[in-house]
């Protein structure tokens, strides 16, 4: 059945190349490099199975570096110089590739940094470990679309200027972090190499997936985290509602979520979300792994509840708001209960700027020249925060050119293999254009 699946994908792929819109308004080297794209398209492919087959959840330290191994060893063989860089093992992360290009002829041409993730949310223990064909030219797999789809679209934008005579013409620095799901701490040490990539950059471009085919992002917002521990009294449920007893802490922990959805709620771009709650009498949380136990009886009064969640937001004004607010509400508790939530920042939010937004306009060109027609702008209500964000506000900032895919962070993420060669032509041809004199 794999062998049918793998034979009519590569058939589906040729057909999809052949069906391939005109491109009367391109250069010879972009005509060059569009050819190149289409030429290695299964070669990329086969690329992508490999890394998808080698399990690089954040946790798992080897994968991730065998997975940097394997895209490293291919920047190589383009003459990119690449290095790995360590984490203290105080960050618990296994670190970063990153390579360079620089101009031959010591050409004086804008900084381009590319920006990827080597990590997945599939640990060792997740059921979903493999590559798998499916029909219509798509394929399934952990972390098929995020991001390791995207890493191949910065190999083959790399492959293509390459082979097209114009990667000397460019001055690029590659980033791919190997923690971007779940980021060591602290961010300034697990984020230093990206964040001096991001200073020496004049032009930063994410590749993470797309949310379709007609649009690119220039806003992402940000994520924060924050962690609600409820106290109540221990005792016998008979006696709940009592003086002595009070509410508990189920309840308590209730009346509080329910507030910030009703109170918080609603501002345009701010969302929050309880991802794990666990209640009892006896509560243990794990956070290193996000897993926790909770004991507790029907007939006793619960007396600790832990929260574990997430806010997401726009600007730093508009975390600041939602957090003050959410103080707010748990500082006043039902009776013989008490709460503290705190707070950790996480991602930074990417709000638009004129030159991201020049920057779209010039991708949005190159669209049109392809024949795909202009692009749209993504709302960043439907995005999350990622890599670009710490050092989107560095330089002229686009974010989600890479593949576009389903069902992402979930098993059964699948990635539309025919979307790999389209963003990869954009993407190198942006590229080229950035480093003309």
């Amino acid at each position: 059945m794999r062998q049918r699946l793998t034979r009519a994908a590569s058939l589906f792929w040729v057909a999809a190349l052949l069906a391939a819109p005109a491109v009367a308004d391109l250069s010879p080297v972009e005509r060059d490099i569009v050819a190149a794209v289409d030429a290695e398209a299964r070669a990329h492919v086969e690329l992508l199975e490999r890394i998808v087959n080698i399990n690089s959840g954040t946790m798992n330290a080897d994968g991730v570096k065998e997975v940097g191994s394997v895209l490293s060893g291919v920047f190589e063989r383009h003459g990119l110089q690449t290095h790995w860089v360590d984490l203290p093992p105080s960050a618990d992360r296994a670190g970063h590739v990153v390579a360079n290009a620089t101009p031959q002829n010591g050409k004086d041409v804008p900084n381009i940094l590319l920006i990827g993730h080597l990590d997945t949310v599939f640990e060792l223990d997740s059921p979903f470990q493999r590559f798998e064909y499916l029909p219509g030219n798509r394929a399934r797999g952990p972390g098929v679309t995020d991001m390791k789809g995207g890493n191949v679209v910065i190999v083959a934008a790399v492959a293509a200027l390459a082979h097209a005579g114009a990667l000397g013409d460019v001055n690029l620095t590659i980033v791919m972090t190997g923690d971007e799901e779940r980021p060591g701490r602290p961010i300034p040490v697990s984020r230093k190499a990206l964040l001096d990539a991001g200073r020496n950059a004049d032009y930063i471009l994410g590749l993470e997936n797309n949310i379709n085919l007609t649009s690119a992002t220039v806003a992402r917002r940000g994520s924060s985290g924050w962690k609600l521990e409820v106290k109540g009294v221990r005792g016998h449920s008979s006696q709940v509602f009592s003086d002595r007893l009070g509410a508990g802490a189920i309840f308590e922990a209730s009346r509080i979520l329910d507030a910030f959805y009703g109170q918080v709620r609603g501002e345009r771009y701010l969302t929050f979300n309880p991802g794990v709650i666990l209640g009892g009498t006896a509560v243990e949380y794990d956070a290193r792994n996000s897993r926790g136990d909770a004991f507790g009886k029907t007939n006793v009064v619960a007396q600790d509840v832990v929260v574990r969640g997430g806010l997401r937001f726009i600007t730093e004004d508009q975390k600041k708001r939602a957090r003050e607010r959410m103080r707010q509400i748990v500082r006043t508790n039902l009776p013989q209960t008490e709460a503290t939530i705190t707070f950790t920042d996480g991602y930074p939010a990417m709000p638009p700027s004129e030159g991201n937004l020049a920057l779209f306009e010039q991708l949005s060109a190159v669209s049109v020249d392809l024949g795909e027609g202009p692009l749209s702008q993504v709302d960043p209500g439907r995005r999350g925060a990622a890599d670009i964000s710490f050092v989107g506000r560095l330089a002229p900032s686009l974010a989600g050119l890479g593949p576009v895919g389903s069902n992402l962070h979930a098993e059964g993420e699948t990635v539309d293999l025919a979307s790999i060669p389209l963003v990869t032509k954009r993407v190198a041809i942006l590229m080229h254009r950035l480093s003309l004199p």
